[in-house]
């Protein structure tokens, strides 16, 4: 295996992100620029709306898609069996949309919108030939998601139930890392073999970390995504220049944070990774 081997997602891991926006042609304007994605659109000619695969140096970062909804970004979390899983949403107290191939013939994969009880929204992703986010964890790259309440322990409980996920004891300023058992050993056997020996010094069970837990002061609920920059402020610079708003910064045992607003008023973070100086 090599750096090349794609990654892969196992339930429960979220694996895709995407740009939901009433004008994608001005979204992926702002965020080509700074993040340094390209685009391809994957819209059949004729057929309504955009949607827009982004990448670098060809591995897929996520998507820039056309909505009638407000701007905001979207996670998907992996399963085996979308309609299985949507069901099991129901069951638990949230809401699904009716599951969507993707793709010609649905090559791509099957996807659903969902809503858990507390009113976040997330998707669902099976993955067919389209695997989830290859380029991560670096420069332009999704980093992971945030799941954000005002009632944390409580919103876990639903995910808790659907995937089996686990509040870890690590944390980054007030923000808990959340675990799945078992997603470290997918890591190893299959993209990432040196994930053990790279990680040697980390705190147990940090390899199954896939997201974080973050509390709100002020509602509603939702899951918020951040990105991998080299430099915090320089990023935040050109974000304003590209005419968004910089809400906040803060600094935490491991990055420098940004919190950003979109022109069309999607938040997102950027994170700088600061190596410990323990």
């Amino acid at each position: 295996m090599t750096d090349q081997t794609p990654r892969t997602y196992p339930q429960g891991v979220p694996s895709w992100i995407e740009a939901r926006h009433p004008d994608p042609d001005a979204a992926g304007a702002f965020y080509t620029a700074l993040f340094g994605w390209e685009s391809e659109e994957r819209m059949p000619p004729g057929a309504p709306g955009s949607y827009r695969i982004t990448s670098i140096d060809g591995r897929d970062v996520g998507a820039i898609t056309s909505s009638d909804d407000p701007a905001a970004w979207t996670t998907y979390i992996a399963v085996d069996d979308a309609d299985a899983v949507a069901a099991r949403v129901v069951e638990l107290g949230g809401t699904a949309g009716p599951p969507q191939d993707a793709g010609p013939g649905g090559s791509a994969g099957r996807g659903v919108d969902c809503v858990d009880p507390r009113g976040a929204a997330f998707s669902l992703w099976q993955a067919r030939d389209r695997l989830g986010s290859q380029h991560i964890n670096a420069p332009g790259g999704w980093v992971f998601s945030d799941l954000r309440s005002t009632e944390p322990e409580q919103a876990m409980g639903f995910y808790e139930q659907l995937f089996g996920w686990q509040v870890s004891d690590m944390h980054e300023g007030p923000t808990a890392m959340v675990r799945l058992p078992g997603y470290g050993d997918h890591l190893a056997a299959t993209s990432d073999p040196d994930i053990r020996e790279r990680q040697a010094g980390a705190p147990e069970g940090f390899a199954d970390v896939i997201g974080a837990l973050a509390r709100l002061d002020e509602g509603p609920d939702d899951w918020h995504v951040s990105f991998s920059v080299a430099d915090r402020d320089a990023s935040a610079a050109v974000a304003e220049r590209l005419g968004g708003a910089l809400l906040g910064t803060w600094e935490g045992p491991w990055t420098r944070a940004a919190e950003l607003r979109d022109p069309q008023g999607a938040t997102f973070r950027v994170t700088q990774f600061v190596p410990s100086s323990d």
